[in-house]
């Protein structure tokens, strides 16, 4: 399975409406889908999502993921991957350790190197439109050729474009989805997808226990 372009987020939503997001994702060739948990109310939804992408092999990750405690859960929920707004040493070793692909937050050269020094091959430059396209220039054309960026915060329908001509890998595209009709906006993005790569070790965890 690979993956492409377009990571879709789905952030405060029942699990009704983020079944029905993730389901119109999916449909569309969009194979990675985030879910938040910062708030107990979205562990539900997260397993829901879980169980439905297990039903179709696509993989879900959790997103938000600032504690230890945090990544134990999203590797009982079955998450194929973490996601954090930010860098944390201890969150990344207790990934590692459970051989569950986490996608650091960076907005500096020091945050992908140590990043870089603890195993990530992928980072989330985070938040992507305040940081500016010339950024993901500035970091994949120069220093760090072999980091794959997925650009998120302030990507919708208009910019992802310009974001992966820039150097990122892939694009995540979250409070935008407040609107559902940027999904279908974003789709011939998908079909023209300038990248085939996916998050190093996901396909390892598509259902749980997988």
């Amino acid at each position: 399975m690979s993956g492409n372009a377009i990571m879709a987020i789905f952030r405060n939503k029942s699990v009704d409406e983020s079944l029905k997001l993730a389901e119109k994702a999916w449909d569309l060739g969009m194979d990675l889908v985030e879910i938040p948990i910062q708030t107990t109310d979205a562990i539900p939804v997260l397993e829901a999502v879980v169980r439905a992408g297990c039903e179709r092999g696509k993989p879900v990750g959790s997103g938000t993921i600032t504690t230890v405690e945090q990544v134990h859960l999203s590797h009982r929920l079955g998450a194929a991957f973490t996601v954090a707004p930010g860098f944390s040493h201890e969150v990344v070793r207790t990934s590692i350790e459970l051989d569950l692909p986490h996608l650091p937050g960076v907005a500096s050269a020091s945050e992908i190197q140590k990043a870089v020094g603890l195993g990530c091959g992928w980072v989330k430059a985070f938040p992507a439109t305040s940081l500016g396209a010339a950024w993901f220039v500035a970091m994949k054309g120069g220093p760090f050729p072999a980091v794959s960026f997925v650009a998120t915060g302030g990507i919708d329908a208009t910019n992802a474009a310009e974001y992966l001509a820039a150097g990122a890998s892939m694009v995540a595209v979250g409070s935008a989805l407040t609107d559902s009709n940027q999904i279908e906006l974003l789709a011939p993005l998908v079909r023209r997808s300038i990248s085939s790569r996916r998050v190093s070790g996901y396909r390892r965890r598509v259902c749980a226990g997988g």
